[in-house]
Formats: C-alpha cells, sequence, structure tokens
C-alpha cells in the first residue's frame, strides 16, 4: 500500500480568552500560552505582548525553516540563535493615526557554526526567504527584514 499523501492545506484552531483588557490566554492543541502587555501599560507581563508575539514568531519560523534548508543542503548547525531588533511605530496602537507599516523594519542576526561553504549557504539563505511562512506574511506587510548571518567554522 501506498503512503497517503499529506495534506498540503491544514486549518489550526486556537481559542482566546480575555482575562483583562491586557491579557489573553490562548490554548491551541495541548499548548497553552499567555499573551499580555508589560506592567507600565497595564498589563501582568506573564507573556509576551502581542507585537513582541509578531516577532517571536518570525525567530522560531526563522529556526525552523532555516535548519530546515541547511537539512536539505546537507548543513549542520551548531549554537545557532537568532536575534531580532524590531522597529515598531506606536503612533498606531496609540490611536495617534493609522500606520501602513507598523513594523517599518527588523533585523535579524543569525549566528552559529558551521563547516558550510559560502556558495551553499547562499541556498540556506534562499530557501528560507523562500518557504518560511511569518517572513513572507510580514514581508508581504511592507516590513523590510534585514538578515545578518555570521556563521562561523567550528
Amino acid at each position: 500500500m501506498a503512503d497517503a499523501k499529506p495534506k498540503m492545506i491544514v486549518q489550526y484552531t486556537l481559542n482566546g480568552e480575555s482575562i483583562s483588557h491586557a491579557r489573553t490566554d490562548i490554548e491551541t492543541r495541548d499548548v497553552d500560552v499567555t499573551i499580555d502587555e508589560p506592567t507600565q501599560r497595564g498589563g501582568t507581563n506573564m507573556g509576551l505582548a502581542p507585537t513582541e508575539t509578531l516577532v517571536a514568531a518570525l525567530i522560531g519560523c526563522t529556526n525552523v525553516i532555516g535548519q530546515r534548508a541547511g537539512e536539505k543542503h546537507g548543513v549542520h548547525f551548531e549554537d545557532l540563535t537568532v536575534d531580532a531588533l524590531a522597529d515598531f511605530d506606536r503612533r498606531g496602537v496609540m490611536f495617534e493615526e493609522e500606520i501602513e507599516i507598523p513594523f517599518p523594519k527588523i533585523v535579524l542576526t543569525i549566528k552559529g557554526k558551521s563547516d558550510v561553504d559560502d556558495a551553499t549557504l547562499e541556498k540556506v539563505k534562499t530557501d528560507l526567504a523562500k518557504f518560511c511562512p511569518i517572513a513572507k506574511v510580514i514581508r508581504a506587510s511592507g516590513t523590510v527584514i534585514e538578515e545578518i548571518w555570521e556563521i562561523s567554522k567550528p
């Protein structure tokens, strides 16, 4: 019997409970996550703010797709880290004016170790840009995502 082809379009079900004006508890699968504002904005600081959650999702997706792209091209990364520096225009959330591009720029610094050559690393970078869904959505919003790769030899 042939293996069944996996579904290409899937649905995610997430449920959010408003605990306060600043905190939302989210459930999906068997995972619970709290999204909350810092205390200076009336929250209880029990989780990332919604805007921080977006950037955190970009970091997570960059790690997953970057590692998978590496595997595809025979690259193994050691001690990989992904750091983000995000410019956020708060005028929109402050109700001062509508902002078309709330995050004008996000700089990702991707550090790690690998014996990868420059040409193969370029293939990994290309695949990351092509296949990371979070980066694709963020770029489509008008945000510039700059990637700084610092990969040293082990």
